[in-house]
């Protein structure tokens, strides 16, 4: 079942982040408000429910909500696509279905066939990693490129666990305050759509009483989808290297990743991935020719 307090403090955080203005409510002159944010009541009106019904779910009872009152709630508290859809993952979770009431989460193997196909990317970093940002398997450029990342003794890698628990990270990412909010805002999408995943549970535990900034992100309650942007990293072996990123599911394996990074052909940062694959590829022993 989906934890209460996790929904009430999503919706409540959201709310927050709508003023009136935006809303496109009347202000008064000389009204004082307590927060900036919406009221209760003004959320409950633009949903067009009860107030009454629209604190049973900020309290976090999203028992029995149907699909039509979550759009509304989506509609005036202004939800973004991730942020949707992770207001119908609480819903789920606090209304499983028989079939998904013990479901485990899902497996998290790679398949042969897609490591041979990081292999064959032989130009860019490509990795598969799950939801918790576990790095799963990678290219040569890959582990290259998070070479940092593998130097860790617990493994696999773990983007979150070096973002916030390694000090070698905040010199490794240009905007590190950017990375942290990323990779906190995908694993609270991850904590949505998988309550009962206990190792992301035990991920984020560890995050907590470990790392400060991370408390203070996930109690944001912030989510994102992260398909495609850019990346922007100072290595410690070719310096400034900034790369695209496409990220794709992996067919079935609707819970694993491929990511591929790019850089823009010409680039400066073509020649540094070059570099970086010249410098760390394992040297081969060519056969002496006969005469």
């Amino acid at each position: 079942m989906a934890d209460a307090s996790e929904v009430s403090e999503f919706l409540t955080s959201r709310r927050a982040k709508i003023t009136p203005q935006m809303a496109g409510l009347v202000s008064y002159d000389g009204s004082r408000r307590r927060v900036p944010g919406l009221r209760r009541e003004e959320a409950a009106a633009l949903a067009g429910v009860s107030a009454d019904y629209y604190k049973r779910l900020e309290r976090g009872n999203l028992a029995g909500v149907s699909d039509s009152v979550l759009e509304a709630i989506a509609r005036a508290l202004q939800l973004d696509d991730a942020e949707r859809d992770h207001l119908y993952d609480l819903a789920q979770a606090a209304n499983p279905s028989p079939r998904t009431r013990h479901t485990a989460p899902p497996l998290e193997q790679v398949r042969d066939s897609v490591r041979y196909l990081l292999d064959a990317i032989t130009e860019a970093p490509a990795f598969v990693r799950n939801e918790r940002r576990d790095i799963l398997a990678a290219n040569h450029l890959g582990r290259a490129l998070y070479a940092p990342m593998y130097e860790d003794p617990i493994q696999p890698p773990n983007t979150a666990r070096f973002i916030f628990l390694d000090p070698r990270a905040g010199d490794f990412y240009h905007d590190w305050n950017r990375a942290a909010n990323n990779v906190v805002a995908i694993l609270r999408t991850a904590s949505g759509k998988h309550p009962r995943d206990r190792r992301l549970t035990d991920l984020v535990d560890h995050l907590a009483r470990h790392s400060e900034n991370f408390q203070t992100r996930w109690a944001a309650h912030d989510v994102r989808h992260h398909y495609s942007g850019r990346k922007h990293y100072h290595h410690p072996v070719i310096g400034e290297i900034e790369l695209m990123f496409e990220a794709m599911p992996l067919g079935p394996d609707q819970a694993l990743t491929l990511a591929v990074y790019p850089a823009k052909p010409g680039s400066p940062s073509q020649n540094a991935l070059r570099l970086l694959a010249s410098w760390t590829m394992p040297s081969q022993k060519h056969p002496t020719p006969t005469t």
